[in-house]
């Protein structure tokens, strides 16, 4: 590895094959990324037919972790970006690969633990999934033909991380900062939250609420609230809800 500092988690939501798997590791070790999580693969997990594409980066596909749901691949970390090929109607930051990467260096120089978010090769992410990140990674392509295998999109972020690790010695020390949320402690608060929006009716119109579900995150995601934070925002919340509480 090229640098001491800790690489980003690379996450493959619903990655459809296993060959796919491996190129995405081989692109990883490519730009000195190491860490896989797969998130619901269809093949099944291990899947024997990632080896060969892998080309000898053998130790990310034996290392990848397997979660259910992006939820649960996500949960202890405090700052998540997700790549996508198209322009998405989300009132979310929006990056270049290379202006993510440098604010992921920024991130994880404060000690906060950060991870990149692909979705699957045919569809790419939905919008609930892209609900959970702090920002977006646009590739900006050829307008007429955007279209970028898994590998492919790794291998762009591995490249433009793999860069900045040669001017990581340039960064002027930053300050100490209170440690920021981890997406559990924020997901936890979102259940806090629309659990008491349902009860007092305020997400009563059923066909409108998984935008309206999302469009809150949206607003909170943006913050990059600290642990403390969200620990008061959870307090403000129950202290509101106590005076309509049954014994």
């Amino acid at each position: 590895m090229a640098s001491e500092i800790k690489p980003p988690v690379i996450i493959l939501v619903k990655p459809q094959l296993g060959e796919n798997i491996g190129t995405a590791a081989r692109a990883m070790y490519n730009g000195g990324l190491a860490s896989m999580r797969l998130v619901a693969p269809r093949s099944g997990w291990p899947d024997p037919s990632a080896l060969k594409p892998s080309a000898g980066a053998y130790d990310i596909i034996m290392d990848a972790k397997v979660f259910e749901t992006t939820r649960e691949a996500i949960s202890d970390l405090h700052l998540v970006y997700a790549t996508t090929a198209r322009m998405r109607d989300m009132n979310k930051p929006t990056f270049t690969p290379k202006q993510a990467v440098e604010a992921l260096h920024d991130a994880i120089a404060k000690d906060v633990r950060v991870g990149i978010l692909f979705g699957p090769e045919r569809t790419g992410l939905e919008n609930d999934d892209l609900s959970l990140v702090n920002g977006l990674i646009h590739i900006p392509l050829n307008p007429d033909f955007t279209s970028l295998n898994l590998a492919q999109a790794v291998l762009i972020m591995a490249y433009e991380w793999f860069q900045t690790l040669n001017i990581e010695g340039n960064r002027k020390p930053l300050r100490s900062q209170p440690p920021l949320a981890s997406k559990s402690e924020l997901l936890d608060f979102f259940d806090q939250l629309e659990s008491e929006l349902d009860r007092t009716g305020f997400l009563r119109v059923l066909h409108k609420r998984p935008v309206m579900v999302r469009n809150i995150r949206n607003i909170f995601q943006r913050l990059s609230l600290t642990s403390q934070e969200v620990k008061t925002l959870r307090g403000v919340i129950g202290s509101f809800a106590r005076p309509y509480l049954k014994d």
